[in-house]
């Protein structure tokens, strides 16, 4: 009924909803490839023919990318070249319908943002001729995929600046005493950060000892990682006093809690002796250590726990406990333990129930552990420290008589 109003304006809004359906169907996802599938393949239908990719500044002998539909339907790719390269530099929004020199009709649209081109839109078909409609049809399709095209690589740039920024405040443990073998991990939760808030450190000290420090920093992400590095550098500066464990997470905490923006913590210390066979450990909120004695069984210190850094509370204590070269010392945070929905006492409960072998060095430890707690798929960031105490050559030929 081309007169009847009412069936012209239903007309219409079936097509603008079909439009629209369409136009949701392109840049579902931030992966640049994807959005350029997804637009042959709706141009391809929408057009009810053949749609493909031309990337900008291309050969003559260019040929299609990321093609829709049937291939057959498409104009020679050296004519779709010479007219995209025709039309770069008027960046048209639309272009009215093309010959490629063979009955089928054709069509190229720039797929581009006011400052940037990203590929040009070929579409073909058998017929009929390429209407006025279906050329804005296209041209809008084109400009939602370059839209979700831009912000695809916008992304891609920052999370590459982000990677870029975590992996340099991502620095590794100091170097331990010689007398001390040393194995650490980290596993970020999730897929895209590479350092969070959780940290491992080793300080050298006199007369042989190492002081062994683990961290949790509330939160993930970067901001969580930049203020893990403000605890690294203070901790630094108050290890090379040489205090023991308890008065340094006290300096710590008085630092801290002078300065509101850092987020709180929690962090455990253990300084080990190995000339006294003993270590000292002391507590911001952590969760005790672990030790795998000589038969592989696995069992937690008992240490006092105070309030985590940056309460300003004070109130840590230390406690001593024997540590020779035939157990392992195992510090970790509670990304490697703790569960949704899990009682953390159940938690500690599985890391208890690990049996290890007797000879096991730091990195097989780690493997066990990890391997053995499900750590790819931990609910939080991890980091884990394993240290060992080298045996003496005098205990070592001992042992074996």
């Amino acid at each position: 009924m081309p007169g009847d109003p009412s069936a012209r304006d239903a007309f219409m809004v079936s097509r603008v909803i079909a439009l629209r359906t369409a136009l949701s169907g392109i840049g579902t996802t931030l992966d640049e490839i994807t959005t350029w599938a997804e637009l042959t393949r709706v141009a391809a239908s929408q057009m009810d023919g053949a749609a493909a990719v031309l990337r900008p500044g291309g050969e003559a002998d260019q040929q299609y990318e990321v093609v829709g539909g049937d291939p057959a339907l498409l104009p020679d790719a050296r004519w779709a070249v010479a007219m995209a390269q025709e039309r770069a530099g008027r960046r048209e929004g639309g272009s009215a319908p093309s010959s490629s020199g063979r009955n089928r009709p054709a069509l190229c649209l720039p797929v581009a943002t006011r400052r940037d081109l990203y590929g040009t839109l070929v579409c073909g078909r058998d017929e009929p001729q390429f209407t006025r409609w279906d050329v804005e049809v296209c041209a809008l399709l084109a400009e939602r995929a370059a839209s979700h095209i831009r912000q695809a690589r916008e992304h891609a740039r920052v999370s590459g600046l982000v990677t870029k920024l975590q992996s340099v405040l991502r620095v590794e443990p100091g170097r331990p005493h010689p007398n001390l073998d040393i194995a650490v991990r980290y596993l970020p939760a999730g897929q895209s950060a590479v350092v969070g808030g959780d940290w491992c450190e080793t300080v050298r000290l006199h007369f042989g000892r190492t002081l062994l420090v683990v961290g949790d920093v509330m939160g993930h992400g970067l901001e969580a990682a930049v203020d893990m590095t403000a605890y690294r550098s203070a901790l630094r500066s108050i290890a090379s006093a040489d205090l023991p464990p308890h008065r340094v997470l006290r300096q710590l905490d008085d630092i801290v809690s002078g300065e509101p923006d850092r987020r709180p913590a929690t962090c455990l210390i253990a300084r080990v002796d190995p000339v006294r066979e003993q270590v000292v450990v002391a507590s911001a909120g952590h969760l005790p250590p672990a030790v795998i004695d000589t038969e592989g069984r696995t069992s937690l210190l008992s240490v006092p726990v105070g309030p985590p850094l940056g309460t300003g509370l004070g109130g840590y204590q230390s406690r001593t406990h024997r540590l020779d070269s035939s157990q392992t010392l195992v510090l970790f945070t509670d990304g490697l333990v703790e569960r949704r929905h899990e009682d953390i006492d159940q938690s500690l409960r599985r890391l208890t129930e690990l049996t290890f072998a007797s000879a096991t060095e730091p990195e097989q430890v780690l493997d066990t552990m990890l391997a053995g707690l499900d750590s790819d798929h931990a609910e939080d960031d991890i980091a884990v420290l394993a240290a060992r105490v080298r045996a003496r050559a005098a205990d070592a030929e001992a042992a074996q008589y």
